[in-house]
């Protein structure tokens, strides 16, 4: 069975080291709670709940799957106690206003958590996870009486939330969907609105964890304009609250299937039928995709966290296993001499393969609390103008972290898989199911394709290019602070390489309208890197300050400075194998005719 350890001390470095969390928290309204000693025992809890409670359920949920019978699931045997102890421990109010019964605590705690806990028991974790997007919707958007009555809720943990956006006939072109509202009453919904239509692709739609699940779902109103102009949000519970406010009379809303699946088989996939369910509307009418985005955004976030925890759980595995497994002398010479043969990490391959995860998942988690950082600012930061800018790089990043953390995730897990070997694809030491389930990560909350549009297109070409500058000022302030270092010349070249990149695909697309479509990808891909780039620069010269201190642990700082050197050696140039695709244009992809694909294809 494999094995997780919360990264603790990385965690710690990112944290209190590279990104000065103790002084960021101090300057937050209500941050005097996150004092060092509560950060430190909130670290410790999650990090024993995962290692302790979560990780043994992980390999278990896998293989038993969620189970489906007259229209009710049940979780994996131990999810309903886990969750319950999650709860107790109250967890699920964490980061929650205290006006509706949260604890107050910066945002940045509950991303930190989430990675622990998604390291650990990504299939499990959905379910809890799921329910945030449900609260901040609610929190932004939702009147006081939704607030008061499904919010309290979700923030105690005894109700879950869910995000129904998917019908069968569309996925990312929301302004397709066919569920629609019926106002109860007639006039302008005070009472209600009856839903009906089919979602599908609904993660935790039903389950036995909570006592109620809240549905967030689409919808269009009877006089909705066309096309995703007409989307209007509403709330729908299982269950309807009664007088005293607690679950009462089972709602129009049920489970109709449950997916069979790659991966994340502890979560329940569910097709969910709406048959006139009552439901109440969140926001202002045909304003949905808005509220949506709130939804939406957070759980971009969120998957990115997920790209980054199933990197740090092969690669502890990979690592281990690498230690002990022999395999041939190393071709140098014996470094195990009183053993048949050497462990395989004396191998410069395996290296190759070990070095490669470590620099994903510990500049992935950089990028993640980076973002988290950013958030605070957006949700709590009392002047204006760093609100501002905050909201400005956090809509930068937030493609970035989602897609580019998880194709490098993705990548990272398939490596584990290489370290094993043969053993690797052999399902009892389980890291074929880091696999699968990581691979889910690259589609939902919107694919690799639809992130790479939204940075390209949307963030960058049609803010004319403002939101980024404001990042690679960030990233040029210091280079010029570094100058002289290793690392500051090649990632002053590369930032101003972002930059002709980004003018020429501009230039290009007034020519010909799909060369943003062309390049997006390379592009999103390109930015990742010199973003991850970035803070591994911001990371090495950390560690050498912390050397040439001659305090703390040597050994840590040494294997930070040189996961650092790996990476602007061996991982920084793809840079320029995406650069070179961007600058082919889109002819290549576009010239080719659809029959010459293969034969009967028409459009």
């Amino acid at each position: 069975m494999p094995d997780y350890q919360a990264p603790l001390r990385d965690i710690r470095f990112v944290m209190n080291e590279l990104l000065d969390y103790p002084a960021h928290y101090a300057r937050l309204p209500g941050g005097e709670d996150a004092s060092d000693d509560i950060v430190s025992a909130i670290l410790e809890e999650g990090a024993r709940f995962a290692n302790e409670v979560l990780t043994p359920l992980n390999q278990s949920g896998d293989l038993e799957g969620c189970t489906f019978e007259g229209g009710e699931v049940k979780a994996p045997r131990g999810f309903k106690a886990a969750y319950q102890q999650y709860v107790e421990g109250g967890w699920p109010s964490l980061a929650a206003s205290p006006e509706h019964g949260g604890q107050g605590l910066p945002p940045s705690l509950a991303m930190v958590l989430s990675e622990m806990v998604a390291s650990a028991n990504l299939s499990w974790g959905m379910y809890p996870g799921l329910s945030h997007g449900a609260m901040n919707a609610l929190e932004h958007h939702g009147s006081e009486v939704l607030k008061q009555t499904y919010l309290t809720k979700l923030v105690e943990g005894r109700w879950t939330g869910t995000m129904c956006l998917t019908e069968p006939h569309c996925g990312t072109d929301l302004g397709l969907i066919k569920t629609r509202a019926v106002p109860l009453d007639d006039a302008d919904g005070s009472k209600g609105y009856a839903i009906s239509g089919t979602k599908i692709f609904i993660s935790a739609g039903e389950h036995d964890l909570s006592e109620n699940i809240v549905h967030l779902v689409l919808a269009k109103l009877p006089d909705a304009p066309e096309g995703s102009r007409g989307i209007s949000l509403f709330v729908v519970p299982k269950f309807l609250p009664d007088a005293s406010g607690e679950a009462g009379e089972r709602n129009g809303v049920s489970c109709g299937s449950i997916e069979h699946k790659m991966g994340i088989h502890g979560n329940a996939t569910c097709v969910m039928n709406f048959d006139s369910a009552i439901g109440y509307l969140v926001g202002p009418p045909h304003k949905g995709l808005a509220c949506m985005f709130t939804m939406m955004n957070a759980a971009r976030l969120g998957v990115g966290i997920q790209g980054v925890a199933l990197a740090e759980a092969s690669f502890q595995n990979a690592l281990s296993y690498a230690r002990d497994r022999l395999q041939m002398r190393a071709l140098s010479g014996a470094k195990a001499p009183e053993k048949a043969a050497d462990p395989i990490i004396v191998h410069p391959d395996v290296r190759r393969m070990l070095l490669t995860q470590k620099a994903i998942a510990e500049g992935g988690r950089m990028l993640v609390m980076y973002a988290a950082q950013l958030n605070d600012l957006v949700e709590n930061a009392s002047d204006s103008e760093e609100k501002t800018r905050a909201d400005t790089l956090l809509g930068l990043l937030t493609p970035i972290v989602k897609a580019f953390l998880t194709e490098t995730g993705f990548e990272a897990t398939n490596h584990g898989v290489q370290v094993f070997g043969g053993h690797g694809f052999i399902q009892e030491w389980g890291m074929e199911q880091f696999v699968r389930d990581a691979r889910i990560t690259l589609l939902y909350e919107g694919t690799t394709g639809i992130q790479a549009l939204d940075l390209l297109g949307r963030k960058i070409l049609m803010s004319q290019g403002e939101s980024l500058k404001v990042f690679t000022k960030e990233i040029h302030k210091f280079c010029q602070a570094s100058e002289g270092s290793e690392f500051a010349s090649p990632l002053a070249e590369l930032n101003r390489e972002w930059g002709e990149l980004t003018m020429a695909v501009g230039m290009g697309a007034m020519q010909d309208r799909e060369a943003v479509g062309a390049a997006s990808v390379d592009y999103l891909m390109y930015a990742g890197y010199v973003t991850l780039g970035y803070l591994w620069a911001r990371a090495g010269e950390t560690a050498r300050a912390a050397l040439a201190s001659g305090t703390g642990d040597a050994t840590f700082y040494q294997a930070k400075l040189d996961t650092a050197r790996f990476y602007f050696q061996r991982i920084l140039p793809r840079t320029q194998g995406h650069a070179a695709m961007i600058r082919a244009g889109g002819e290549t992809l576009m010239a080719p005719a659809v029959e010459g694909f293969g034969s009967g294809f028409e459009i």
